[in-house]
C-alpha cells in the first residue's frame, strides 16, 4: 500500500494532496491525515507528534520530508521520474529548504480550523 500522510490542518499539505490526486491518475496513492487513527496505528509516535513532516509510505517503507516528496513524485512514473535527479543532492541540503517551509507553512499557506474531510468523490482515496 502506498500512502501519503499529511497535516490535515495545513493549507500547503492539503494543496499537495489536491495536486497528487490530480496527477496520480492511476490512484497509486491513498491519503491519510497525520491526525488519523490509521496514522497513529501505522507510523512511529514521533511522526504523528511532529506535524512538520509529510510522511510517505511506499511498500511498507517510510520516507519523510524532501525524500518523501521526491519518492512520491518518482513513484508516479512518466515525466515525474525526472524529479529523482534531486536525489543526487544531500538530503540534509534538501531538508534545509523543506524545514524552512514546514516551519512557516501556516503563516505562508494558512491553517484550517478543522481537519480536511474528503468529498464523496475523494472518499475512496482517503484512509481515516
Amino acid at each position: 500500500m502506498n500512502v501519503i500522510f499529511f497535516d490535515g490542518y495545513c493549507g500547503l499539505c492539503n494543496g499537495f494532496v489536491d495536486f497528487m490526486m490530480k496527477v496520480d491518475r492511476e490512484a497509486i496513492f491513498k491519503f491519510s491525515p497525520l491526525q488519523s487513527d490509521f496514522a497513529k496505528d501505522n507510523l512511529k509516535p514521533q511522526d504523528v507528534a511532529n506535524l512538520k513532516s509529510l510522511v510517505v509510505m511506499i511498500d511498507q517503507d517510510t520516507y519523510r520530508k524532501a525524500t518523501g516528496v521526491i519518492k512520491a513524485l518518482t513513484k508516479l512514473g512518466g515525466c515525474w521520474k525526472l524529479i529523482s535527479v534531486l536525489r543526487i543532492l544531500p538530503s540534509g541540503l534538501l531538508n534545509i529548504g523543506y524545514d524552512f517551509v514546514a516551519t512557516n507553512r501556516y503563516r505562508l499557506f494558512g491553517k484550517r480550523k478543522t481537519c480536511r474531510l474528503p468529498t464523496p468523490v475523494e472518499k475512496t482515496r482517503f484512509i481515516l
